[in-house]
């Protein structure tokens, strides 16, 4: 490799820095032994800009491109923003209905007092000699589903955070320490 920029950020597929360079770890540096690497980057990432700088920390972080791009947002250097983990607010979910479904039909009552794979369990109120009784039957489950009047059933939010990461590769981040002093345009 060429002499790097300073201020250069390039990824490494091993667990160190190499020589001239530091891991992107947001660490704190003495302006007086990085001036110009503290020339370029000022307290854009920390440091009281007196005696001392930070550096970038893309420690499980995705570096993303400065600028405006049509339809997304403004980004400048140094932002940081993104979360792990996020649990979503009713506001963020979007508006649906869930349909209701029965079956509606009338059925001849079979001499079972049990349930199985085709008969479901229906309760009713029978009358035996004038007295009012619950009556417990058990009916073929033939019909299919019908779609009720419109309604919606309540909203059921488990409200727990859910992971919020893309598939990844970790990578080690360094900055450049020394090299050649980029020109600007």
């Amino acid at each position: 490799m060429s002499d790097p920029y300073v201020g250069q950020i390039e990824m490494f597929a091993f667990g160190f820095a190499p020589k001239g360079w530091a891991i992107c770890a947001g660490q704190t540096l003495p302006i007086a032994q990085n001036q110009v690497l503290f020339a370029l980057l000022g307290t854009t990432f920390g440091g009281n800009g007196t005696s001392t700088f930070n550096l970038p920390d893309l420690r499980g972080r995705l570096p993303m491109g400065q600028g405006n791009g049509q339809g997304l947002s403004p980004r400048t250097v140094g932002q940081m923003g993104g979360e792990a983990t996020h649990t979503l607010l009713l506001n963020e979910t979007p508006a649906h209905q869930h349909t209701l479904a029965a079956a509606a039909h009338a059925d001849t009552a079979t001499n079972t007092d049990a349930p199985g794979p085709t008969v479901v369990l229906a309760t009713t109120t029978g009358k035996q000699k004038g007295k009012s009784m619950p009556v417990t039957i058990y009916a073929t489950d033939t019909a299919p589903n019908q779609a009720l009047a419109p309604a919606a059933i309540g909203t059921n939010n488990g409200g727990q955070p859910h992971n919020n990461m893309m598939p990844y590769l970790t990578l080690n981040f360094c900055i450049a320490l020394q090299g050649i002093f980029p020109s600007r345009p």
